[in-house]
């Protein structure tokens, strides 16, 4: 996906309820690990009816989030789908200026929220089952420090540059066939201010 667009900002209501539908975020993270899938190839992986899986994806590229990718096969026949960006950010500050925006990022949070909670005790249940080192190498901390408002910006921003780091790392070894001892990893951060 070289060349296109990095963390797509998503501005508009539509565009946050299409990618807050459960399905619909959970095929848009699962594309985006594959990179270019069929409706099919998803629908096997998150065991659900291909003509359900269809539909949604035609939703998600409705609002741009995912397009058509060159056919991967040559008899054509299987419509095949990729992320339209290297990935999405959505900010607070896009749907703070209205009371129905406000609450449909709240709940949008709250679902990938959960999602991504839900994948980290899925981690913890099957942790037994992997390999030594994948099971010592994974990490699960809590920081706590007093920051100011642009210093949590400095800090978000520096974190992100590192991730960026690791992830082109990863794809370029995927682009060259480099796939031995690679998994799928998830790195989910919150940084947030709160009172006691």
């Amino acid at each position: 996906m070289a060349g296109k667009e990095r963390d797509r900002r998503i501005t508009d209501l539509g565009t946050l309820k299409a990618l807050a539908h459960p399905l619909r975020s959970r095929l848009y993270r699962e594309l985006s690990l594959r990179r270019v899938a069929t409706a099919s190839q998803l629908a096997d992986e998150i065991d659900e009816a291909v003509a359900l899986v269809s539909y949604h994806l035609r939703k998600l590229a409705e609002h741009g989030l995912i397009e058509e990718a060159e056919p991967q096969r040559a008899d054509g026949r299987e419509r095949w789908w990729q992320p339209a960006s290297d990935g999405v950010s959505i900010r607070d500050a896009d749907f703070r200026d209205a009371p129905e925006k406000a609450a449909a990022h709240t709940a949008a949070s709250r679902l990938f929220f959960e999602q991504r909670a839900d994948m980290y005790r899925r981690f913890l249940d099957q942790r037994i089952a992997w390999e030594d080192a994948w099971a010592s190498a994974h990490e699960s901390s809590e920081s706590m420090m007093r920051l100011t408002a642009p210093e949590l910006t400095e800090l978000v921003g520096e974190m992100r540059a590192l991730l960026r780091r690791y992830e082109e790392r990863g794809r370029a070894a995927d682009d060259a066939g480099d796939t031995d001892g690679r998994e799928n990893v998830a790195v989910h951060t919150y940084a947030f201010p709160f009172r006691n």
